[in-house]
């Protein structure tokens, strides 16, 4: 299944609580198990004013309609090409 980043533009995210991403984990988990189809949030890194989330979905759409029922941006959603690391280079 594809994997995607998916940039998420929300002034002040660094500085929201832990209850309050704890609210939003639980949100999205909840809109994963009721969306019926294949879908896996991987991870999520809080930077500054923006949330990067790696997902697996069939399509960027099915990305889409999760952050939209969610209430989430999405500002960009992007299908990942093969991943480098550090053991890439062995």
């Amino acid at each position: 299944m594809p994997k995607y980043i998916i940039e998420r533009n929300i002034p002040g995210a660094s500085k929201l609580t832990r209850q309050e991403l704890r609210d939003i984990s639980g949100k999205s988990n909840s809109v994963v198990e009721a969306l019926g189809v294949p879908y896996t949030w991987i991870t999520s890194f809080v930077a500054g004013d923006m949330i990067y989330c790696i997902h697996e979905a069939d399509s960027a759409d099915v990305i889409l309609r999760h952050a939209q029922t969610a209430g989430f941006p999405a500002d960009k959603i992007t299908e990942i090409a093969p991943i480098i690391g550090p053991e890439t280079a062995e």
